[in-house]
């Protein structure tokens, strides 16, 4: 499994797609997108074994910036980052994406052709 990672806005989607070489449907059928989203939940090590089941896990950073005051915005943005530890542990190559600029975190750059 490939985990892209990198704030919002910052082209994971589009750098990875075109990385692998895949359209649109190909894209949308073996990734998963915005699993950050899929938080507060009860059993992230559940949650990340089934998104890891994927080719792509893309997620969005939400951890820096001003600490939220509501208590249910701390645990999502708490939850995120854990959950993201946790896909990052299991996958083969883990990337962050800022700018559009692509840095390799774990493993070997992803290509169109293997």
């Amino acid at each position: 499994m490939i985990f892209v990672t990198g704030p919002l806005f910052a082209g994971k989607a589009e750098y990875i797609q075109k990385a692998l070489g895949l359209d649109d449907a190909a894209f949308a059928a073996c990734s998963a997108r915005d699993v950050q989203e899929l938080v507060p939940c009860a059993d992230l090590e559940v949650l990340a074994d089934e998104l890891a089941e994927k080719s792509v896990v893309i997620a969005t950073e939400i951890g820096g910036g001003v600490v939220p005051m509501e208590a249910q915005a701390r645990l999502k943005r708490e939850q995120a980052g854990r959950l993201a530890c946790l896909l990052a542990a299991r996958a083969d190559t883990v990337i962050r994406v800022c700018c559009g600029l692509p840095e390799l975190l774990k493993g070997e750059w992803p290509c169109a052709s293997g």
